[in-house]
Parts: C-alpha cells; sequence; structure tokens
C-alpha cells in the first residue's frame, strides 16, 4: 500500500529515486521491466527525432505501470543521448561502454531527459528537457583508465557518464540541468506536482 502523498516511480534508477526524496516527494519504486530496445529501433526506423524517443519510452513506462494500479500517481522517465540526432542506448558491456566513449570522444551531444505522469493507464503530463555537453579530447588509454575507476552498477545504470561523480571531469563544457543529466527533471515535476500531492 502507498502511503498518502506517495507517487509511484516506475523506474529502477537509484538516482531517481534520490533526486524525488531530496526534493521531499515520497516514492514507491514498481519498475515497469519495458524492453526498451526494440521500441527503440521501431521508432527510429519511422524516422521519430530523440526528443520523442524518450518521450515514448517515458510514456510507455508510466502508463504500463499506471493502468495496473489505480488511482496513483505514477512517474516514468527516460533518457537519451543524442548524438548528431543518432541515439546512443546505455552499454551492455565494457568494450560497448568503450566504444561510446569513443564516439563522444571531443565531440557535443545532448542528454535529453522526458518525464511522464500516468493516472488509471493514461498520461496526464509530461516534460522533455536536454542539456548539452561538450567532452573534452581523450586518448583511448585515457578513455579505458576512466572506464577502469567506473564500476559495473554505474556503468549500466547511467550510461557511460555519472555526471555527479567521475564522469564530470569527461567534459570541458555541461550547459543545462543537472538533474536533467541525471534523468529527472525535478523543477518541473515539482512544479507539477505541487498541488497533486
Amino acid at each position: 500500500m502507498l502511503t498518502k502523498n506517495e507517487i509511484i516511480l516506475a523506474s529502477k534508477s537509484k538516482v531517481r529515486k534520490e533526486i524525488l526524496e531530496k526534493n521531499n516527494i515520497k516514492c514507491k519504486v514498481i519498475a515497469s521491466n519495458t524492453d526498451e530496445e526494440p521500441i527503440k529501433a521501431s521508432l527510429v526506423n519511422e524516422g521519430a527525432s530523440p526528443e520523442l524517443i524518450s518521450k515514448n519510452l517515458a510514456e510507455i513506462k508510466a502508463t504500463k505501470v499506471s493502468s495496473l494500479n489505480e488511482d496513483v500517481i505514477v512517474l516514468g522517465a527516460d533518457s537519451v543521448i543524442d548524438l548528431e540526432n543518432t541515439i546512443i542506448s546505455k552499454p551492455k558491456n565494457r568494450e560497448e561502454a568503450l566504444k561510446i566513449l569513443e564516439k563522444l570522444n571531443g565531440k557535443q551531444h545532448y542528454l535529453i531527459s522526458s518525464v511522464t505522469i500516468a493516472k488509471n493507464g493514461s498520461m496526464i503530463w509530461n516534460y522533455t528537457d536536454k542539456a548539452k555537453l561538450t567532452m573534452k579530447k581523450f586518448s583511448l588509454d585515457e578513455l579505458r583508465e576512466y572506464l577502469s575507476k567506473i564500476s559495473d552498477t554505474a556503468l549500466y545504470s547511467y550510461n557511460v557518464y555519472q555526471i555527479e561523480g567521475e564522469g564530470r571531469s569527461l567534459f570541458s563544457k555541461i550547459e543545462g540541468d543537472e538533474n536533467t543529466i541525471m534523468g529527472l527533471p525535478i523543477k518541473k515535476i515539482k512544479e507539477y506536482l505541487k498541488d497533486k500531492i
């Protein structure tokens, strides 16, 4: 059972849960367990923009959990890396992580975070924000050294960089909201939830 003023977070992300709790939003985690890759692939084939893909995935997660939990506010979220209008997914292993870092090396990319709030199986609100990150130029050895400092959990949970940890050192410039980069544009969520919980 949910306690009063508690919402459901349809995400296993520890960082998203922490952001909500730091902002006095009580939440219970019920992961949607959505297989994102076929959905992403289908949307890419249809020519969907990275923003639209992120928005759709957040909506699918929120409405899926919401349809099984009546009269409760459910928050779903999704983040994607957009490099020159191409989506970069989370790595499945360290080799993939290194390849991703090589692609981003010395370039500018966007981190897009979308959030959807659903109730009784329907989306009632959504918001998408993006931040621009410029990665410094590193040698292959430096990238390998960086990866050796990152735990498996961090690597697979937060894409290839953790902006709140080691990852900050990868960038020469970060433009945008740090919470968006960590996966949850909390300011807008708080504004929306102000009178709802």
